[in-house]
């Protein structure tokens, strides 16, 4: 099985729609997900197509296709001569799940940071008991393409949320893993920021490259431990690009206003 077809057997929102429809629709809902999440904001230039095929491990048409259908919507503004960019941030109906990303940022920063750390000590422990041989290929792939992406914001995060929610996907509780997802979608524009801090994208390659090795191991304990360490970084760059110490931030409650 290629990593093509892995992705697409084992993503809940591939695998259900290759019956509906073609790959480049569910290429299309994920890069509107991307854009509501805030992971891709107004004015932005998107990663080139080769690179946005790599890390959502597609074809190059499939993403062409895509593009075309938001752009179409009014979503993209496909420039010739120049990179595709984010036009507008209104993702309409048609793309419902993906709007549902925006409304977890309602909730307070620890409030956030605390529900990860429980449920995603769950979920994590749970895949590194279920990991599988092809989704370990999977993570030692996005790991060498994280690794050529120190520098690039953007195309760093698309990778870092196609790692993660291949992870998730191995628990056995598909609601819970659901659930963990889209807390880990919590607060995007301002986890851009902090990954554009020289350095970061490199601390949280490592950090991801540690998870790797324990769930390599198939070890619980191992796992849960990498994901905490990861986890809490996230959560003290977020409060610094906040400009907020650990004790300010408790009941802060942080909307994105896009």
């Amino acid at each position: 099985m290629s990593l093509s077809e892995f992705v697409l057997e084992n993503a809940p929102e591939l695998r259900e729609a290759i019956v509906r429809r073609n790959v480049r629709d569910v290429v299309a809902e994920k890069i509107a997900m991307l854009i509501a999440s805030g992971i891709f904001q107004v004015g932005d230039d998107l990663p080139s197509e080769r690179d946005l095929a790599a890390a959502l491990q597609v074809s190059r048409e499939s993403v062409r296709g895509g593009v075309q259908i938001l752009a179409a919507k009014g979503l993209l503004a496909v420039l010739h001569g120049a990179r595709t960019r984010v036009r507008s941030e209104d993702v309409g109906p048609e793309f419902r799940r993906s709007r549902e990303a925006r409304l977890i940022n309602s909730y307070g920063l620890d409030d956030v940071h605390a529900a990860r750390l429980l449920n995603e000590r769950v979920v994590v422990g749970d895949a590194a008991e279920r990991i599988d041989d092809e989704t370990l290929r999977f993570l030692r792939q996005s790991l060498a393409m994280q690794a050529s992406a120190l520098e690039d914001p953007v195309r760093f995060l698309v990778m870092d949320r196609e790692f993660h929610l291949a992870i998730y996907r191995r628990c056995a509780n598909p609601v819970l893993a659901e659930f963990v997802g889209d807390l880990f979608g919590y607060m995007m524009q301002q986890r851009h920021r902090a990954v554009s801090e020289p350095g970061a994208i490199a601390r949280s390659h490592a950090d991801h490259a540690e998870i790797v090795r324990a769930l390599e191991g198939r070890d619980r304990e191992a796992t849960v431990r990498a994901f905490d360490v990861h986890i809490q970084r996230i959560y003290e760059t977020t409060l610094r690009v906040m400009g907020l110490p650990p004790v300010a931030a408790m009941g802060e409650k942080s909307r994105l206003t896009g």
